[in-house]
């Protein structure tokens, strides 16, 4: 058992698979020489050499035209985009190329690629670098989104993603980086669609992703203080989505609160909140609150960063007034 940082959890995954299958190749801006702007391919170049990781130009578009050809090849690229803010740059590509081909070649093309990248905000990076898009990738039908929350998930889940035939979007939450925790010796591989119950409970179900599975640990934390058992639900995979453990969470706890970074408007909990008004509603015995960012850009300031993004304190809160009302 190693205790491992988040940003080393996704160079060891990939490190995983990579002397696993000759296959993996890893590409992207700076990822070899200098180990990625945030340090998560650190020692894959030494390594595997430059044949298997590859630095590319400043260009999202290249980065992923070159993988999606590798990936119809023959090879299994892990491909960087620095910033999931980025996304927007290169959609096209990601929407209507990679999502589609599989289906539209009738399975003779299948697409096995993974697209890692940082995504969300907590570190200040301002509007236009600190945005959580995983409800963007979760609208387009072809694509798997994964979003891992401690560095042990980080190794199963990439492992996962890059035996996937089909593309996946794989969040690294940059605020997640620093963290650590411990992480098994030898192989780790996760199942895509699993989600974890991260703490027992019987009073309320609290959904998380990402960097709001510590802030929802931590706000049950509060309410265990003041009488109140809540459930928290690490969901890690939106796409193939794991609504069995979710469900069953809701029938025992009868109440549900999603926590999201997303921006309130289409979070990936309103689509969580419409399956469970669906097909729980007579295990609810109350209505289902979404605790989201509001429907802003993300400023810069630390003080109004801090403001917008769901915290702890705002989730013990807002459950503790619902369950009292």
């Amino acid at each position: 058992m190693a205790e491992l940082t988040y940003r080393d959890a996704v160079a060891r995954g990939i490190a995983q698979e990579m002397r696993r299958d000759e296959r993996v190749v890893m590409i992207g801006e700076d990822v070899a020489g200098a180990g990625g702007v945030f340090k998560t391919t650190v020692g894959l170049l030494d390594e595997f050499g430059p044949r298997r990781v590859i630095d590319t130009p400043i260009s999202e578009q290249a980065i992923l035209g070159a993988a999606m050809g590798a990936a119809m090849t023959g090879l299994r690229p892990v491909a960087e985009i620095m910033f999931s803010d980025f996304f927007a740059v290169c959609w096209d590509i990601v929407v209507n190329e990679i999502a589609k081909t599989r289906y539209m070649t009738g399975g003779q093309v299948t697409i096995p690629l993974v697209i890692k990248t940082g995504n969300g905000g907590s570190l200040r990076f301002g509007a236009q670098h600190s945005q959580a898009v995983e409800n963007w990738a979760m609208a387009v039908p072809g694509l798997k989104v994964v979003t891992p929350s401690t560095p042990r998930d980080v190794v199963g889940l990439m492992a996962a993603a890059v035996r996937s035939d089909d593309p996946v979007l794989f969040f690294e939450h940059k605020g997640l980086y620093a963290m650590k925790g411990e992480v098994p010796d030898g192989e780790i591989v996760d199942e895509l669609g699993t989600a974890v119950v991260r703490r027992p409970g019987t009073d309320a179900t609290i959904l998380s992703l990402g960097l709001t599975v510590k802030r929802a640990l931590d706000a049950a934390d509060q309410l265990a203080e003041r009488g109140i058992q809540a459930e928290v639900v690490d969901v890690r995979s939106l796409v193939p989505l794991d609504t069995r453990t979710i469900l069953a969470s809701v029938a025992k706890t009868g109440r549900l609160f999603t926590v999201e970074e997303n921006p309130r408007l289409l979070g990936w909990g309103a689509e969580i909140a419409s399956i469970a008004a669906e097909e729980a509603f007579w295990d609810l015995d109350g209505p289902i609150q979404r605790i989201t960012t509001p429907h802003i850009p993300l400023p810069a300031a630390d003080s109004l960063e801090d403001l917008v993004l769901p915290s702890a304190d705002v989730v013990a809160t807002t459950v503790e007034k619902a369950l009292q009302s």
